[in-house]
């Protein structure tokens, strides 16, 4: 498992870690901003108007109204980036994370739009009668480039695991295992069902379900969040103020925290506010062109608002509540998840010394390795006796014990450690340290006025989110599977899409997140490099839609 982890890790260090690709997605977004001459701005409180329909006429072709396609799209965007995810660039970050997730929101705005006008534009109707449509339509129809197109669907396909399945029913199972108690494979097994009704019924069935689903669950996650802002209400300056100090300093290390260079805060920052608004990765487009309308460029201009509620609106408000909280930077009694431990040779680590934290943090760059513990773990009733530091989530962990299995007795025996990775998966080490992720949320939400009752607020919350996110992405992969083989291929699809989702809730959070970083970026790259070569293309279609709004509508004021 360690060792797929590494080769994926590797593979993602090349694309979507790399150090090229926040600038490659940002750098599109800021030049269509300036291109287009700031569309988020100007066409922000014109998008309401579309929205609720006021410039709708009958008989536009499509399959749902544009709050259903914008419902949809959120449903599909507003899951596990916006509690598990924010508290994982939060984690290795710092707070100059947030800061950067805000950003590539308002920049990614105006690539949202341009992606989703283009792909409606270029949409086509299946030989079942519904609307398809997204990148992979423009690029065929109007780039003539079918195999830029073929590459964007496969990898949309494998998007919808990474990004749609995989993480959201992993997060789910994460939580509500620490909330209530019920093993993973117990929620996977009920989820996958539900989620097997709703996805037979296609966009049409999907789209009722999200245009209910979404508002609920917003109230009900708002509700917790200011349960614990306002309950912790001194801090919340103090908390605005640590997102840009830190923007030009390296985290200090306080309450066991290693530390996040600048570039570390930017480059999480900006990965994870992609993962949670997909702004530029071409997933929404597909939900989007289902909609009911005449004019691309008007169901463009619905999709300006979906940044600004997933990532600026609710993300920030998730971090406030992280970091008014303080549950962020103290150790947490938890399970360790093996990919995020390490073994080091020797006791004279800790959190305490300066020294130690910069060692420490060395060592979890690669700048400057530490010595690895490789053999045989000495445990006795349940403690380690061999001479150890045990490293879990960017922490040393504390009251280590070490346990047969999940939840089982205190094991006697050796452990074997191979160059400081635990081999055994299925023994169990439980302890103090950092954590981060859905359980991170949980414990921030218990800080507020709810108290202990306030943790199952996110694993209510993050259920509903996730799994509407799981409905969205399981028909942005079904729009591309009938792309690359036809309506008939959809149902064997959504076959093995149950199945993963079933799978994914019993599986390694960390090879999730890494596997997700990946489909991300090989949907995300071909997007980018096909909307700047329609960039012209992009400016006449505003312009002959703002020209034909003039003369059907002289009295209205238009935001051009």
């Amino acid at each position: 498992m360690q060792q797929l982890n590494d080769f994926l890790k590797v593979i993602d260090s090349y694309i979507g870690s790399s150090w090229w690709f926040p600038f490659a997605l940002l750098g599109t977004g800021l030049f269509f901003t300036i291109y287009l001459k700031f569309p988020q701005i100007r066409y922000f409180r014109f998008a309401f108007n579309v929205v609720r329909g006021k410039y709708d006429k009958e008989g536009d072709e499509g399959d749902t109204s544009h709050f259903q396609a914008l419902t949809t799209a959120l449903s599909g965007t507003v899951g596990t980036g916006n509690i598990a995810g924010v508290a994982l660039a939060l984690h290795l970050g710092g707070p100059a994370a947030l800061f950067w997730m805000v950003i590539t929101a308002a920049i990614g705005v105006c690539t949202k739009f341009v992606e989703v006008t283009l792909s409606h534009k270029y949409r086509e109707k299946a030989a079942d009668g519904s609307m398809a449509g997204g990148p992979m339509y423009y690029m065929k129809n109007k780039l003539n480039m079918k195999w830029l197109a073929v590459i964007f669907a496969i990898a949309t396909v494998l998007s919808s695991f990474g990004t749609g399945n995989m993480p959201q029913i992993n997060s789910i199972a994460g939580a509500v295992k620490s909330t209530f108690q019920i093993e993973p494979w117990i929620t996977g097994a009920v989820l996958s069902v539900i989620l097997a009704f709703v996805i037979i019924g296609g966009i049409k069935r999907i789209a009722s379900v999200t245009e209910k689903l979404v508002p609920a669950m917003a109230v009900i996650y708002f509700l917790g969040c200011f349960s614990v802002i306002f309950a912790n209400i001194e801090n919340v300056i103090p908390s605005i103020i640590s997102i840009f100090s830190s923007l030009f300093t390296t985290t200090a290390a306080t309450g066991g925290f290693l530390g996040a260079t600048v570039m570390y805060a930017f480059n999480t920052g900006v990965g994870r506010g992609l993962f949670s608004n997909e702004a530029g990765q071409g997933s929404a487009p597909i939900a989007h062109a289902s909609a009911k309308a005449h004019e691309p460029v008007s169901e463009g201009m619905v999709a300006i608002l979906e940044p600004f509620i997933d990532t600026i609106i609710i993300c920030s408000i998730t971090g406030l509540t992280l970091l008014s909280s303080g549950a962020w930077q103290d150790k947490h009694y938890n399970d360790f998840a093996v990919t995020d431990m390490s073994v080091l040779v020797g006791t004279e680590y800790t959190d305490d010394n300066k020294e130690d934290r910069k060692a420490l943090k060395e060592h979890l760059s690669g700048e400057n390795p530490l010595p690895v513990f490789d053999g045989m773990l000495q445990v006795e009733n349940g403690k380690i006796v061999s001479d150890v530091t045990v490293i879990h989530a960017r922490s040393v962990a504390e009251e280590v014990v070490v346990n047969e299995s999940f939840g089982g007795a205190p094991l006697t025996g050796e452990v074997e450690i191979k160059d400081g990775i635990l081999q055994d998966a299925s023994i169990s080490f439980y302890g103090k340290s950092l954590v981060h992720s859905s359980p991170l949320t949980a414990i921030a939400f218990t800080k507020g006025w709810l108290g202990n009752a306030g943790q199952y607020i996110v694993s209510i919350g993050l259920l509903l989110f996730a799994f509407s996110t799981a409905i969205s992405w399981s028909y942005y992969g079904d729009r591309a599977m009938t792309f690359l083989a036809g309506s008939g291929s959809v149902k064997y699809y959504r076959i093995v899409y149950v199945a993963g989702f079933f799978i994914a809730a019993i599986a390694d959070t960390t090879i999730i997140w890494t596997v997700a970083a990946i489909a991300i970026a090989l949907m995300t790259l071909p997007n980018l490099v096909g909307i700047i070569m329609l960039r012209k293309d992009m400016k006449n279609t505003i312009n002959d839609y703002w020209s034909g709004f003039k003369k059907e509508y002289p009295d209205e004021k238009t935001p051009e």
